[in-house]
């Protein structure tokens, strides 16, 4: 395959997670109104999980092509902050107003991307944060969101104020230095990926008991072990 044109392999595929990020602002602010076969909700989730797979494949390509480069690092962010900042926020935004929270609690949710993004800058310049992560991804922030609109939906709206304290505590956490440890596997060797098997294993779990509100449970656990575990990460 040509040079010139490997290079553009992973950046269009991290354009693809930009689109995806689009698409879920986009339905979060259509939750209840039914598109096909589900609601705006269904399909804004749908979208960032979408956009969460497109953001592992770039990474892979990138690796496996040999096609690094600037631009598309600081392409990744951006579609990063968009699918995995602004449209968890505006989800929660939406579940929020659809609570029956006044729009100003509502604008707590704004600190989900100013955190992300501060987040992503950090990362960026920081070399220390290649094996090893310091506050919470920002993918992993997201999928807390679709777990916690899930636990919402299934259950019940808890109020404006627990939603915001849930908010301004998970927003804190990407920005925190604490360590937490990688989800790549360099290899499948059980005692050196002993935690991370542990995450799977919990993840089916707490989604075959919990359905989509597992999804919360599973990132919980991540903070928890990372910092029970961060002498050894």
């Amino acid at each position: 395959m040509p040079k010139h044109i490997k290079a553009y392999i992973p950046d269009a595929i991290t354009l693809m997670n930009l689109l995806s990020g689009c698409v879920a602002v986009f339905m979060a602010f259509h939750i209840d109104e039914t598109f096909g076969r589900f609601p705006g909700a269904t399909w804004a989730m749908i979208a960032i999980a979408a956009a969460a797979f497109f953001d592992f494949c770039d990474g892979a390509s990138a690796r496996m092509l040999h096609a690094y480069s600037p631009l598309g690092k600081d392409l990744d962010s951006l579609s990063d902050l968009v699918s995995f900042g602004v449209a968890p926020a505006m989800l929660m935004l939406n579940a929020m107003l659809a609570g029956g929270s006044p729009l100003w609690t509502a604008f707590i949710t704004f600190m989900i991307p100013a955190c992300g993004a501060l987040r992503l800058a950090k990362f960026n310049n920081d070399t220390t944060q290649t094996t090893v992560f310091r506050g919470l991804p920002i993918p992993a922030n997201a999928i807390f969101w679709i777990g916690a609109y899930g636990w919402i939906d299934k259950f019940y709206y808890p109020g404006w104020m627990p939603v915001a304290l849930l908010i301004v505590l998970v927003s804190l956490a990407m920005t925190a230095n604490f360590k937490m440890f990688s989800l790549k596997f360099k290899s499948f060797d059980f005692t050196e990926n002993f935690t991370r098997y542990v995450i799977i294993v919990a993840a089916i779990i707490f989604l075959v008991f919990y359905g989509l509100p597992g999804l919360m449970w599973t990132i919980l656990l991540y903070i928890l072990l990372s910092l029970f575990r961060r002498k050894h990460i």
